[in-house]
């Protein structure tokens, strides 16, 4: 799978922010892997603060990097995307059925961080679009590839199964592993009959 535009734009988001020295990109990548962590757990609303503490560098360090809270979480999302589309490219050699559920296991732990960060960004901003295209050229091609080796039905679009997943991971569930047996409920009607 070639990287495609699309993904490459999301990608560009965030190489042209990540500085070339190598102590600032160690900071800028602590910096985003301590803002998913905060976004998961607290949503939008995370303290810029804890962030830069988990990261375990100062405030100025967080501004330095990202001088808005749109700015990190755009990064973020873009990060995001572009390692669910780097794991669509290692899963392309896998056989389709166990590819296509690998990936969308480690879209339902995007999700996530996407929830909150969707909402902060509005869905119609041109970040999010781009990150959207990125992650259908991504995904789609193990969805044909499955469909196409007679694991899945044919009458089902990666837009539906999209939502399907989106759906699930969008309500709370009560109790640990629930969402996952729901989601394994949910791939078994995606199987074809056979």
């Amino acid at each position: 799978m070639a990287e495609s535009t699309a993904t490459a734009a999301a990608a560009e988001i965030v190489v042209v922010q990540r500085p070339r020295r190598a102590d600032a990109a160690r900071n800028f990548d602590a910096l985003l892997a301590a803002a998913r962590e905060a976004f998961a757990e607290h949503g939008a609303d995370a303290s810029l603060e804890d962030i830069a503490r988990r990261a375990g560098v100062g405030i100025g360090t967080l501004y330095r990097n990202f001088p808005t809270r749109r700015h990190l979480f755009e990064s973020v999302y873009a990060e995001e995307v572009n390692a669910l589309a780097k794991v669509a490219v290692d899963l392309a050699a896998e056989p389709p059925w166990p590819a296509l559920t690998t990936w969308l296991r480690r879209f339902v732990e995007y999700t996530v961080t996407k929830k909150a960060i969707r909402d902060a960004l509005n869905g119609e901003s041109d970040i999010f679009l781009a990150c959207r295209e990125s992650l259908y050229e991504a995904g789609g091609p193990l969805l044909l590839r499955a469909q196409q080796a007679g694991e899945v039905r044919e009458d089902m679009s990666f837009d539906d199964l999209v939502r399907m997943i989106s759906g699930i991971t969008s309500i709370a569930f009560p109790e640990e592993g629930q969402r996952d047996r729901v989601l394994t409920i949910a791939l078994d009607g995606v199987r074809a009959r056979r």
